[in-house]
Order: structure tokens, then sequence, then C-alpha cells
């Protein structure tokens, strides 16, 4: 009888692995520790970002736990479709033969986990780990798998009470769907309710304090030019964080003078309202119009409107360099929507961002059309991550046909932007999806580490678009349908900063690109998601055309950011 098996087991063949293996059926499924066993293995393959061996232990523990589910519930099917099985010897002997291969492969893995990490951490110039600690690894992963296998009986549990339940009143197989659908509900109520009500609204706070603390060594600036001085219309602490280093931070007139032997420069304009200098986005934007005018930024030869991060920050790797080859005559503009970051931003707020920097651009653009051709500043665009993402909404192309703005530069544009992703699938096919070729290159040009922006038999034209972005950058890369398929930016050839171990799996690779983008600026400059300044130079150069810099000079220029953090 099947209730006498164990007994039967120990009568044949006393406590041998074959018993404990049933034994642990009983707690566990078989195919879904083999599944789980393999997931956990090719977890520790490389991807986009090097991982500690904390992060390797929570993606490895969440991988064990996808594959256990896809392996119960492939067994469920098979045993559903009621299609045959083995007898019961020969299942222990196939069960027992698959736990030991899949354990090597494991063991396998473990051991070569330091070497893959190292692939990724040679290409980005960091010191090679000596091991991937793979103890701590098992042990985390365990943890983590442990938890989320409780979870799963707390779900089964729940569709077998709401089954029983409703079998007194519907058929059997229909109350088993209806109370996976119920607890499915149930499970989705309680985390969208509850976890990321609570946790955006703990983030939230936390992140607001976080805007509001002034820094040490920052100082509300005596220039009367800069926002948040004296003769400013807007108030130093309603700046938020990023807002005031962004306005005290910079090259001073003196510096730029230095670095030109003594020729004419400015004072370069910073314009910034932060999400506290009004109520709304109409006040916040027209405060920006008004402290423009202030500070006679239309009067330089260069505008830029900068939609910040989730955070507000915009990135001084990018801005620093600009002031640099235009000798200071330049202004930027920003305007705060968010102090979240930027990924909590996108989850919680996706169109705000949007809204602001669409109502800053009209505000600009509508006076900026009003000047003389002649006599006003070329126009541009820039905005890094999910600032570029709402950079690239805040006007449509059709909107400024008839009194163009001159170009932008987008950096590390994420994988949410439809225009982005519209020109990387309409690419030349020759080209690669991290460094693509759009059309005739006349309008739209991408850049990496490789400056490839001029292009042999190419004109650019005079609006000019240029997309910075790294192959190992998962913001710009993650994409969901890396659960069944694998991208094309895998395709060779591969970006010059993503390892040549890296492997497309389902499922897993999906899983490696979600922790990668949780690590994305973990890593030097010049990779992942952090934008380096002489990268910014080459791209500056090839959207706005400064005048007077050769070759020599630029190298002298990209020389000063060679350690710049």
């Amino acid at each position: 009888m099947k209730h006498d098996r164990p007994r039967a087991y120990v009568v044949r063949y006393g406590k041998a692995p074959i018993y404990w293996l049933y034994r642990l059926e009983k707690l566990f499924s078989t195919p879904g520790l083999v599944v789980a066993t393999l997931f956990f293995a090719v977890s520790l393959t490389p991807s986009l970002i090097p991982r500690t061996y904390v992060t390797q232990g929570v993606l490895s523990g969440v991988s064990l736990a996808a594959g256990y589910a896809i392996g119960v519930v492939a067994h469920w099917l098979w045993a559903y479709l009621e299609l045959p099985e083995p007898r019961e010897f020969v299942e222990a002997v196939i069960k027992l033969a698959a736990a030991v291969i899949c354990l090597t492969i494991a063991l396998i893995f473990l051991e070569r986990a330091s070497e893959w990490q190292n692939s990724i951490r040679f290409l980005m110039h960091m010191e090679p780990v000596d091991t991937a600690r793979p103890f701590r690894v098992a042990a985390i992963a365990t943890a983590v798998f442990i938890a989320l296998y409780l979870l799963g009986l707390v779900f089964r549990l729940t569709v077998h009470l709401s089954s029983v339940w409703l079998r007194r009143h519907i058929p059997r197989r229909v109350s088993h769907l209806i109370g996976v659908l119920a607890a499915a509900a149930l499970f989705w109520a309680l985390v969208d309710g509850v976890l990321i009500k609570y946790g955006l609204r703990a983030a939230d706070a936390s992140y607001q304090k976080f805007d509001a603390l002034v820094e040490s060594g920052v100082n509300p600036p005596v220039n009367p030019i800069r926002t948040g001085s004296q003769a400013s219309l807007l108030d130093w602490e309603d700046l938020g964080r990023a807002g005031r280093q962004f306005v005290s931070w910079g090259p001073r007139r003196a510096r730029l003078s230095a670095f030109f032997n003594g020729r004419d420069t400015l004072d370069p304009i910073r314009v910034y309202v932060g999400l506290n200098s009004a109520d709304t986005i109409e006040e916040r934007t027209d405060l920006a119009l008004q402290e423009l005018k202030r500070v006679g930024a239309f009067e330089r030869s260069l505008l830029v409107i900068a939609t910040p991060t989730g955070t507000g920050m915009v990135d001084e790797a990018a801005i620093n360099p600009l002031e640099y080859l235009h000798r200071g005559d330049t202004a930027t503009v920003a305007v705060q929507y968010s102090y979240l970051a930027s990924w909590l931003s996108l989850l919680a707020e996706p169109e705000y961002g949007a809204e602001t920097a669409h109502a800053l651009f009209n505000k600009i653009y509508d006076h900026w059309t009003q000047l003389p051709r002649n006599d006003r500043p070329r126009l541009y665009l820039h905005g890094l991550s999910l600032g570029a993402l709402n950079s690239q909404l805040s006007t449509d192309i059709y909107d400024v046909l008839g009194d163009p703005i001159q170009g932008a530069l987008w950096s590390g544009p994420p994988f949410a932007s439809e225009r982005w992703r519209n020109i990387i699938e309409n690419r030349r096919p020759s080209s690669t999806a991290w460094l693509p070729v759009f059309r005739d290159g006349s309008v739209i040009r991408f850049k990496n580490q490789w400056n490839k922006l001029k292009r042999p038999g190419a004109r650019w034209g005079p609006i000019r678009f240029v997309y910075l972005q790294y192959a190992s950058d998962p913001v710009t890369f993650f994409d969901s349908r890396a659960l069944y398929r694998e991208p094309s930016w895998m395709d060779a050839p591969r970006g010059p900063d993503v390892s040549r171990e890296l492997r497309w799996y389902p499922v897993i690779t999906l899983l490696q690109l979600t922790v990668d983008m949780a690590a994305a600026v973990k890593v030097p400059r010049g990779f992942g998601h952090r934008y380096a300044p002489e990268d910014y130079i080459d791209a500056w150069v090839a959207v706005t055309e400064p005048e007077g810099w050769p070759k020599a000079e630029l190298e002298r220029l990209k020389s000063i950011y060679k350690d710049w953090e």
C-alpha cells in the first residue's frame, strides 16, 4: 500500500540514500529541487555588473526559489495530464542520479564563480577577487530560499482552504482554479496595499529628510547670478540637497581663466528650482523662467534645459565639461520634480517627471522663440537616466520644426524609454544594439567609451541628438523579454565592457539584470550607469561644436577629469 512505502524501503534497503531521498521528497519536491539546483548553478554566471557575495547570495536564493517553483509546476502538469511515470525503484534511482549530477554541476559552478566575476572586473579595471566566498553565498541563498519556500506554503494553504470551501458549491477542478485566482488576488492586495504603500511611504519620508540635508561645505552663493544668493528669486533652503550642490559646484570664472591661460571667460550660469520652491508645477517653471531672465541667461551663447534624475540630481560629469568647452558662456536650468531614487520615482510617479519637463520646456521655448534668432542662445536638452527619459518626453520634434532647437545629449536612457527603444529596433541591421547606427546619422548618433560619432561619409544636420550609453549599463539594457529570449545586445560583437563569458539563460538572465540595476552605479566611472566626463566631452563637442578646440586641447581638458569622482 502507498502508506507502507517508507517501511518497505527500510526492510528492503535499510536506511539507504534512496530511503532518505524519499523522506526528503515528502517535504520537498524532488523535480523542484533538481531544477532549483540547476538554477542556482546558472545564477553564478556573469552578467553586466560585478556582484558581491551578499548580492550573489540573494540572487542565487531567488533563483533557487524560481527553479523550485518551475520544477513543482512541471511535475504537477505531468501528473495532471496522466502521463506515464517510472516504477518506484527506477524513479528513486533516477532521482538519486539527477540529484548527484545537479549537485556536482552546482559545485563546479561555485568553483568557477570568482573567475566569472573577475571576467567583468578586469574589463572595468577593478581589483580581482580571490574567492567568491561559496559557503557564504550558499548560506545566504539557502536562507532566502527557505523564506520564499515558507511564503509559497502559505500561498498553497490559502489556495487549499479556498478551494475546499468552494468545492461545496462548484465542481472540484473549477474550485481549484478559482482558489488559485483568489489566493493570487489576496496576495497581490497585500503586496500592493501594504508592502508597496507603506514601503513607498517610508522611502518618501527617508528621501525627504535626505533632500533637506544641508551638507557641510555647501554654503549659499555670494555671486548674485547664482540661484540661492541674496539677489535670487529663490530661497537657498528650498532648493533641496541636489539643487544646493548643483548651484554651489562647478568651475568659476577664475578657474576657467587659469585653464585658458588668462583669456576672457565668464561665470557659468546655473539656475535650479527645488520641489519646495513653489507649490505647483506651473509656479516652479515660471520661477525658473523669471530667474533665467534675472541672471541674463538668454544673453549667453548656449542654454541647456537639464532634466534631473529622480533624486533631483543634475550630473556634474556632464555640465562641468560643457562649461569648459564654451568658456563659461553657458546657462543651465533644471526644475526638481521628485526626491525619490530614480527607480522608485519611475515606479511611483512616472508621469510626474514628464509633466514637469514638458511644462519647463514649453515655458522656456515660448520665450526663446520670441527673441531675435541672431540674438538668442542656442537651445539644447540634456538628461541622465530618468532625466533622459523625461527630457525626451518634454517635447516632440514635430512641435518645434518651425523654429527648431539645436539638439540634445541624453545619457543612460532607461529601458522604459519608448523613443530610444524604437530607434534601437529600427537601427541598421549591420550595427549593434549597444552602438547602433540610425538611418544616415544626420540627426541621431550613439556613443559609448569609443568615440564613433564621426562617421565616414555621414554629415551632421542642423539638429543633433546624441545618446551616450555603455553596453554594461543595465538601466539601459534591462529587458523584461530576457525572461524567454536572448536580448539583441548579447549578439556578437559585444561591447568593450561586457564579459565574453556572459550567456543567456531563461528566467535567470532576467533575475541577473534586475540585480544588476540595483548595483549599476557601484562601479568605476566609464562603466555601468556611471558616465565619465571624458565621454561627455566628446559628445558635447559633436552636439554643440565649440570653437577653438584642437585635439591636443581636448586631451588636456580630459586629463583634468582623469581621477575625478
